[in-house]
């Protein structure tokens, strides 16, 4: 990844957290008025929170992007997300395997 790359992705990640900031203060507004009057909308308030997780997953990606930037990791394990360094067979929280392992003419390799 490329220091540009590395810059555009911390300035998306700031301006998704502001939006997610923005979001949690939206719905907590709403839920306030609601609750002031006496008639909550659960269709209402259930869409204004599912904006937020999408945002709130999407800011999710982007760090996860970071942190594997930072860190110089190879990857990171898709059974429980630990960050794993190049030539790693096994992931070091799970051990899940990070490589297959195929028969060639009788003997396995990694």
């Amino acid at each position: 990844m490329s220091h540009a790359s590395a810059s555009d992705l911390q300035e998306r990640r700031d301006a998704l957290a502001r939006e997610l900031a923005e979001l949690q203060w939206d719905l907590g507004g709403l839920a306030y008025e609601m609750a002031i009057r006496d008639h909550f909308r659960l269709d209402v308030l259930m869409r204004q929170a599912g904006r937020l997780q999408e945002i709130d997953a999407r800011l999710g990606e982007i760090e996860h992007l970071l942190r594997l930037e930072t860190t110089g990791a190879a990857g990171a394990c898709p059974q429980c997300g630990t960050l794993y360094a190049r030539g790693a067979l096994y992931c070091s929280h799970c051990a899940f395997q990070l490589v297959a392992v195929h028969a060639v003419n009788g003997s396995t390799t990694a």
